[in-house]
């Protein structure tokens, strides 16, 4: 269990849920209009995105700047969600 948590694939199992997720929510929003818009939806997932993302980074031991990119760009992600939800 514990080499689970030291590798990415389990990061990889997660970034495929989002994925799925945000198919799904865009295929009852296209079919129903009903929950939530994926466009209103994706800055949330971006960010969660991208923080996974920098999480995969340092397990794999990329180079810091990677790192740097993905927490940046989740911060970015995070900016606009909230500029949204205020707006």
């Amino acid at each position: 269990m514990d080499e689970l948590f030291h590798s990415p694939h389990l990061v990889d199992l997660i970034l495929t849920v989002v994925a799925v997720e945000l198919a799904a929510v865009t295929w009852i929003w296209q079919r129903h209009r009903r929950g939530i818009s994926p466009l209103r939806l994706l800055p949330n997932l971006l960010a969660g995105v991208f923080l996974l993302l920098a999480l995969r980074c340092a397990l794999t031991g990329a180079p810091w700047f990677w790192l740097a990119g993905c927490l940046a760009a989740s911060g970015v992600a995070n900016v606009a969600d909230l500029r949204q939800r205020w707006g």
